[in-house]
């Protein structure tokens, strides 16, 4: 189907100010950009019953980690979610809205995971300090008011990525199971030479040229792309781990390999839920002050999570 008229709206919008595309722009501007444009679109916060931010040990040193509270109560499930950027944009704010949403629809705590970013920190660096989060929340889950045999992990592009990646160093663990995993148009294969990569060339919107701009930073070559915490799609077994949620956007470049994974993940008999919102772009889930889909993809998003934590399919 043609672009959303809402996305064409965005778009076109970019297109008449002669926004520059944040590939083309250094890599301090394109993080302001970044900011700057979520918070455009990405709505009202949800109001919740506690934010607060504290620091926890990383393997690079301390890092940056926000707790979502939608209500009282102790022993709730935990979303642990990584900010999406292409390893080298975003923080825990271009993610605040999305964590509050997802807080508020799931009634279970949402811990935003910060990382260290490229091209100051390439791979692996971002992959250890998500694993390292995860590991940290288990080790402290009363401390919390969390259920530690109730833990997930997501996020969006590069964080979908780090989340995948995560689920691998977990099951490597074996001494923490985890419940679910939502993967929003991740990127899977770093190599991926596809028809969505070679089709998606909009300058107005992420394309082809954003994801090779993000893998300059992130990795330092061929070696560092094959490798399965880079690209999950090429592990050699998927089998074992969690359910999922595997959200992919029509016009994006990594719609292919996003549904690749899927089809892996299913293969090996995992759990998956697999959908394509028509019309979208990437980027879309973290826009809910400007389309429609994106409250009807983060709705889906809580849905799996609560069904993935044992809860009801909406919040009483």
């Amino acid at each position: 189907m043609p672009l959303d008229p809402q996305l064409q709206d965005l778009r076109d919008q970019r297109a008449r100010s002669g926004a520059t595309p944040l590939y083309a722009l250094s890599v301090e501007q394109a993080r302001a950009a970044d900011l700057a444009a979520i918070r455009a679109s990405g709505g009202s916060p949800r109001e919740l019953h506690d934010v607060t931010d504290r620091t926890v040990p990383g393997p690079g040193g301390p890092l940056p980690i926000r707790v979502y509270r939608p209500g009282p109560g102790r022993e709730l499930p935990v979303l642990l979610y990584y900010f999406g950027g292409g390893w080298t944009l975003g923080s825990l704010d271009t993610a605040d809205l999305l964590c509050r949403t997802l807080a508020a629809e799931t009634g279970c705590l949402v811990v935003g995971v910060g990382y260290r970013l490229a091209p100051e920190h390439p791979f692996p660096a971002a992959v250890h300090d998500c694993h390292a989060g995860l590991r940290w929340v288990a080790e402290h889950a009363a401390e919390l008011g969390a259920d530690r045999a109730r833990l997930a992990v997501g996020g969006d592009s590069a964080g979908g990525n780090l989340a995948a990646a995560v689920t691998l160093l977990a099951r490597t663990d074996g001494d923490l199971p985890l419940s679910g995993q939502l993967l929003v148009y991740p990127n899977t294969d770093q190599l991926a030479d596809d028809p969505s990569m070679r089709d998606n060339a909009d300058p107005y919107l992420f394309n082809r040229h954003s994801v090779a701009w993000y893998t300059r930073h992130y990795l330092a070559g061929a070696a560092d792309a094959a490798d399965p915490l880079a690209s999950p799609l090429r592990a050699p077994d998927l089998r074992g781990l969690p359910p999922a949620l595997v959200i992919t956007a029509e016009y994006d470049p990594l719609r292919d390999q996003g549904e690749a994974y899927a089809r892996r993940l299913a293969e090996a008999g995992v759990p998956v839920e697999a959908t394509r919102y028509p019309g979208m772009a990437h980027g879309f889930f973290a826009m809910s002050g400007a389309v429609d889909a994106a409250a009807e993809a983060t709705a889906q998003a809580a849905r799996h999570l609560r069904r993935c934590f044992g809860l009801p399919p909406e919040r009483g």
